[in-house]
């Protein structure tokens, strides 16, 4: 697939990575000569220095000849001026990343659709709703909806209190009847695709399919106890910690902490039923005289990872139940999860999974790039007359580092094993490493 890239930020970068990376032909446009020769240095790219709004600019690109073009610039206006250009001149699809709520809104929507922008996405909101529904499950470090809601995947890291440490994964055989299916390990930096003789050990963050219904059962699992949050901190009061905000308030205690005195103010009168401290997180004493021991959630959103980090370390060892930080160094990720935080949250992650989707070359309903593993979760509509449909999952052949978790048909739930058949129209989700993601969906299509 031909995609061109205008932006050459974080987010501009961290796409060209991955997508270069899935030998994907990628074009990236941007205006500094300096962030052009980084991206060069990182992925395989051609580069085009100039205004990604302009004609010539853009025809240089070759836009008319891209499958796909992606506006990421920290200027909103300029990706929405650059997508509508871009598929004015040819492009098959055109995306923007925004900043606004109110572009969002059906009817506004509609009206960005009709001038050509096929996909809009609000980073800091899509990772404020990730965390928002963390927040609701505190025994998970990450918690994905498929299915409208009927197929679940749940992750959590094993505590030495688990009933699952030390016994064998064919000990939770998956029969017609079953609930859930642990889909894959990740244990050391790495992700295995487990097997009947592969044993759950102490600290295994461990991947789970499961049915609505048995989510409950699944969390008890982990060893860990869920928790009704009253009592909350916010460390930062960027883009998404005044989206948790907006949406929780009502019915949780919010201390928001911010740095700038300015600032604070502002959203002092922009939220009226959060607490607003202008204060710094830095300061231990500062934090504990705010009654950081007490909340039962800390999330630090500051904008700065090592910050961030730092300020959860310290609500963990205060005793604070469920602590999420936004890390958007990919380099520290490691070290974030090392050192106790429960959960990390990643703008550049939570986009590529709302992005990925178009570069495939099959449909696919939904896509989620993982925090904690290099892995994806996939889910499809499988059409007639498809591989999947002419046999048992075991007998389709597919790639060792693919498992099918579960599937919905009609108003009914399974959990997949080697003897399930699919049946065309099924919803089916699928868990699979980077080095099959391509080749997945000629099984479902």
């Amino acid at each position: 697939m031909k995609i061109v890239i205008a932006g050459v930020g974080e987010m501009g970068i961290h796409l060209a990575k991955m997508l270069s990376g899935n030998g994907h032909d990628i074009t990236v446009i941007d205006a500094e000569p300096k962030a052009l020769a980084e991206v060069a240095s990182l992925a395989d790219v051609i580069t085009v220095e100039g205004d990604s709004t302009t004609f010539a600019v853009l025809r240089k690109a070759s836009v008319r000849k891209c499958d796909l073009f992606i506006a990421v610039h920290p200027v909103e206006n300029t990706n929405i001026l650059s997508a509508i250009m871009a598929k004015q001149l040819g492009a098959k699809k055109a995306i923007a990343r925004i900043d606004n709520n109110e572009y969002l809104e059906p009817n506004n929507k509609e009206m960005f659709i009709n001038m050509g922008i096929d996909y809009m996405f609000y980073p800091e909101k899509i990772a404020a709703e990730e965390v928002i529904t963390l927040l609701g499950h505190t025994s998970t470090t990450e918690f994905v909806d498929f299915s409208g809601g009927r197929l679940s995947l749940v992750v959590f890291r094993l505590e030495p209190t688990s009933p699952l440490v030390g016994r064998e994964l064919s000990s939770f055989s998956v029969d017609e009847d079953a609930a859930y299916r642990t889909v894959a390990i990740s244990r050391d930096g790495k992700t295995i695709i487990p097997h009947g003789n592969d044993t759950y050990m102490v600290d295994d963050m461990v991947y789970i399919i499961a049915r609505h219904d048995s989510v409950s059962e699944i969390m008890a699992l982990s060893g860990q106890r869920n928790v009704d949050i009253k009592n909350m901190m916010i460390l930062g009061g960027s883009r998404i910690g005044v989206q948790i905000a907006q949406e929780i308030q009502e019915n949780v205690n919010i201390k928001l902490i911010e740095y700038n005195a300015d600032k604070a103010y502002r959203l002092a009168e922009q939220l009226e039923k959060t607490l607003i401290i202008n204060e710094d997180g830095r300061n231990t004493e500062a934090m504990m005289e705010e009654g950081l021991s007490n909340m039962d959630a800390f999330v630090a959103v500051t904008g700065r990872s090592e910050t961030n980090i730092l300020t959860a370390m310290l609500a963990k060892r205060m005793g604070v139940k469920k602590v999420i930080a936004e890390v958007e160094n990919l380099n520290y990720i490691n070290l974030a999860d090392s050192v106790g935080v429960d959960t990390i949250i990643n703008k550049k992650m939570v986009s590529a999974s709302n992005i990925f989707r178009f570069t495939m070359s099959t449909d696919v309903l939904a896509i989620k790039c993982l925090t904690g593993s290099d892995a994806e979760v996939l889910e499809f509509i499988v059409k007639p007359n498809s591989p999947a449909t002419k046999s048992t999952i075991g007998e389709m052949g597919l790639p060792e580092d693919v498992i099918v978790g579960g599937l919905v048909r009609g108003d009914k739930v399974y959990i997949a094993d080697s003897n399930t058949q699919i049946n065309a129209y099924d919803r089916v989700v699928v868990f699979a490493m980077p080095s099959s993601i391509d080749s997945i969906g000629y099984y479902f299509n």
